[in-house]
């Protein structure tokens, strides 16, 4: 239970508009009242849903609760963590008691739901009478369709760039330096070089993302500073990238489009291409191949820059949020707010935004900036070329949403060269490209003025400040600031010159006690007593360079093969220069070695062994599941044991490694699971023989059937379900032409399966489908048998195979008594209601066996 939570002032802003009080019709559904909305009811409904299923279609859209989080609290706190960690728990509790009673409706309904936290909203997809529905509920705030963004595209396509690797004259390369080359003329323009050569700072210790279409992790301008970079040939991905379109055939951060890749050169490319070169990144991809940014996925990312989590979506660390988020995206001709809560959550957390002004303008016409850029909330960026005028796309205000001054400030945005996928450079031009440069500005200034950290305010007002004022006032404004130039053009350093200088800077080189040699890739991570840490890495020759705030910290730095060392309890004053050269000692290597078992206990073959974030090499296991790693030196890691594919029932292994001496481990994997926990093991076969017939007949049929006990599929308890003829159970609807079938998870429909073998089946006069009930009350046992189904495109034999629930533990079991071809043309698994998680055993895979059983179990409640 929870404490009530004061009233928030103002709803879910950017769902709360474009609504509209056209009266619907009623529709009709099932178990949902259909009698004519009022108007104040028809009010909370945008029009573009009301169009949409007008007449009987379906539509995805966003519920928004009226009630909304109090984040008062969270920016009160002092650090950067700390807002973060307060503003996430207060999100996810509130969001957790306020969705309550919605969720509970919709599981009654069976409508399938995705929930988000960071603005209290819940998707669905349901027609007309479900609206309706919903917007006679006293606690719904509006009901938005979903619809898509774009990526903020140049005005004109871009051009093959050749970047030279000349190092430029005077280029300081020391402290962690670079290596620049002569900087682009956007980053000389800002004067980020400047800031680089006077206050000896690229952006050391702050972290910075992007929601855009992903980006080459490995580009070599890039590779170097993303967050995910061991160091040593390896990467983490968890928490440093994730992606909402599905598009990433692995976890790494991947680009199918390159405009993200282009963003983030700008903000931390080395090379002369980034504003803050020396600053780490991460990202999120929102935005597809063809830059289309949906907003169910737009939302997710938001979600995921507050409180990153794994790869899988689980087990958030808001302490791992970026300190900046650059947003290079928009809609076109829109009015409608979008994502103002996402920007409050954010910026109540210290996390600094910006948002392109958008690309629709044509030089003269005034309130062409599009949202989120023209929201008030956002900090928004206009665009000038290299001669000094604005682009002529550059979005002018006043803000056609809210009619407040736009754009904030204006940076380089024409003929700008970044980095680009293919390991390539490319020329381009937008807002898109403008916006990168205020992101990384802002690092440049918060790693030279560390006392500003997660101080939004103040921050806009600094570079508000050191902005170089543009008279054009015909879209309304001052000399100062005006609707075409906002405050003016970015000037970095005289930002970072009204800043205050309080930070201490602490340098040194790091080396090998022994043999006196420059250790590279070490990491040095200062802590303060309020448990807050930055972190830099040595460069190739051993040197590093951290300003921080005036304060007490302990030292600590590590690094594969060596012996960590801590400096405790060192002060450090206001304007203090400390030089802290260290040196380490090398630890003894050892042999590790073991056996890896499957998760029945067998020997497993082929399975990859590795130590994450180390540059041990990686070996797979023999034919009788041993392995040996190369020598490992001293020290504590995490030992990731993975399946080859397809993997089944086997999930992966971590638990931490001690190597102290030789090690010799037996490592069997785990049951694999979904993201709700839902596992699956192998079982053991009995077959339960059909004794009822379901009237079931010919290609394409369905039945709805009554269950003789509630069966529960993702915690919604069910008394029936629907049948098929293509080997699947559907719980939330009959369901007809699926005979193609797909992976799982994927919103399309059918959603909320149990799928023994789903694929285009057809029934004929020596097939049927049965059900048997067995067992006591409390712990029966009820099956659905499909018996000799034949296969649509004539391949020889047929299957038989069954899906058995139990009473007693909530699990399921498939089992197979023949399934010719195994199972490689069909899905095999369970999938939630929304289509947002699933345990997928095999998909087209030719894994399954005769006298075989698979068992899903749910996670204990």
């Amino acid at each position: 239970m929870h404490l009530p939570r004061p009233p928030r002032r103002r709803s879910a802003a950017w769902a709360a508009a474009a609504i509209t009080a056209t009266a619907l019709a009623a529709g009709v559904m099932p178990a949902v009242a259909a009698d004519t909305p009022s108007a104040a009811t028809t009010a909370k409904i945008d029009s573009s849903l009301t169009s949409a299923v007008a007449k009987g279609g379906e539509a995805k859209f966003f519920i928004t609760l009226k009630d909304q989080a109090d984040l008062s609290g969270a920016k009160k706190q002092k650090t950067h963590a700390k807002k973060a960690k307060a503003a996430y728990k207060e999100l996810r509790e509130h969001a957790d008691d306020s969705q309550a009673s919605l969720t509970a409706f919709l599981d009654k309904e069976k409508v399938g739901h995705t929930d988000y936290w960071i603005s209290n909203t819940v998707e669905v997809t349901g027609d007309k009478a479900l609206v309706n529905e919903l917007a006679k509920r006293s606690d719904v705030a509006s009901l938005i369709k979903v619809s898509s963004f774009t990526i903020d595209d140049t005005a004109t396509p871009g051009a093959k760039a050749t970047k030279s690797r000349t190092k430029a004259a005077g280029t300081d390369s020391s402290a962690g330096g670079t290596g620049d080359t002569t900087p682009e003329w956007g980053v000389a323009d800002v004067k980020a070089d400047q800031v680089w050569d006077q206050y000896e700072n690229r952006g050391e210790g702050i972290v910075i993302a992007n929601v855009d279409t992903g980006a080459q992790y490995n580009h070599p301008d890039l590779v170097g500073n993303y967050r995910g970079n061991n160091g040593d040939g390896t990467f983490t991905n968890d928490y440093n990238f994730y992606d909402t379109t599905g598009e990433c055939t692995t976890s790494a951060p991947c680009d199918k489009n390159g405009h993200g890749t282009h963003t983030m050169g700008t903000m931390v490319g080395k090379n002369g291409i980034g504003v803050a070169p020396n600053a780490k990144w991460m990202a999120a991809k929102a935005c597809d191949a063809v830059g289309q940014c949906l907003e169910d996925n737009l939302l997710a990312a938001g979600q995921w820059i507050l409180a990153p989590t794994d790869h899988n979506g689980q087990n958030p660390r808001p302490d791992l949020a970026p300190n900046i988020v650059n947003n290079s995206w928009g809609q076109k001709d829109s009015t409608t707010p979008f994502y103002e809560d996402i920007i409050d959550a954010w910026n109540a957390a210290g996390i600094f935004e910006a948002f392109a002004a958008g690309n629709d303008g044509d030089g003269v016409t005034c309130s062409t900036a599009h949202p989120p850029g023209a929201q008030v909330a956002t900090y928004a960026v206009g665009a000038y070329d290299a001669a000094g005028k604005i682009a002529s796309f550059s979005g002018f205000g006043p803000s056609p949403v809210d009619g407040s001054a736009k754009p904030n400030i204006t940076a380089p945005g024409k003929n700008i060269t970044s980095t680009w996928i293919n390991s390539s450079y490319m020329s381009e031009q937008g807002t898109s490209m403008a916006t990168p440069h205020v992101a990384g500005a802002v690092a440049l200034l918060w790693s030279a003025a560390p006392s500003l950290i997660g101080n939004i305010a103040e921050t806009r007002k600094l570079l508000d400040e050191g902005a170089r004022d543009v008279d054009d006032t015909h879209c309304g404004g001052t000399a100062g600031a005006n609707n075409v130039w906002g405050e003016g053009k970015l000037d970095i350093l005289s930002s970072v010159d009204k800043a205050p200088h309080t930070a201490a800077t602490v340098s040194g080189k790091i080396t090998d006690k022994a043999t006196g040699a420059a250790l590279n890739n070490i990491t040095f991570t200062a802590t303060d007593t309020a448990g807050e840490t930055r972190t830099v890495t040595t460069a190739t020759d051993g040197t590093y360079h951290l300003p921080m705030a005036a304060g007490t910290y302990d030292f600590t730095l590590s690094g594969y093969g060596y012996a960590a060392k801590t400096v405790s309890d060192v002060t450090l004053t206001t304007g203090q220069a400390l030089t802290q050269d260290v040196t380490l000692d090398a630890v003894p290597n050892h042999k590790v070695s073991g056996t890896v078992l499957d998760v029945t206990g067998k020997p497993l073959a082929k399975a990859t062994v590795e130590l994450t974030g180390t540059p041990v090499a990686s070996v797979t296991s023999a034919t009788d599941g041993t392995f040996t790693l190369p020598a490992v030196a001293e020290g504590s890691y995490t030992l990731t044991v993975k399946p080859a594919s397809p993997v089944q029932c086997n999930g992966i292994y971590t638990a931490a490694l001690k190597v102290d001496g030789a090690v010799t481990r037996t490592v069997q994997l785990p049951a694999r699971t979904d993201n709700s926990g839902t596992s699956c093991t192998p079982a053991t076969y009995s077959w339960i023989k059909g004794s009822s017939k379901v009237t079931l007949s010919g290609d394409e049929d369905a039945k709805t059937i009554s269950l003789p006990f509630p069966v529960k599929l993702y915690g919604v308890s069910y008394t029936s379900t629907s049948v098929t003829t293509n080997g699947m159970l559907n719980f939330l609807e009959p369901r007809l032409g699926d005979y193609a079938n797909t992976a799982i998870p994927s919103a399309a429909k059918p959603n909320g399966i149990v799928a023994p073998l789903w694929d285009d089946l057809v029934l004929d006069s020596k097939s049927s489908v049965q059900t048997a009930t067995t067992g006591k009350t409390g712990s029966r046992t009820f099956a659905v048998v499909w018996n000799n189904a034949a296969f649509v495109d004539g391949s020889s034999g047929r299957a038989t195979f069954e899906a058995v629930f139990d009473e007693a533990t909530g699990a399921t079991t498939f089992q197979y008594q023949s399934v010719p071809g195994g199972g490689a043309s069909a899905t095999v698994g369970v999938e939630n209601q929304a289509g947002s998680d699933a345990l997928q055993y095999s998909f087209n895979q030719n894994v399954l066996k005769n006298s075989s059983a698979i068992r899903f179990t749910p996670k204990a409640a």
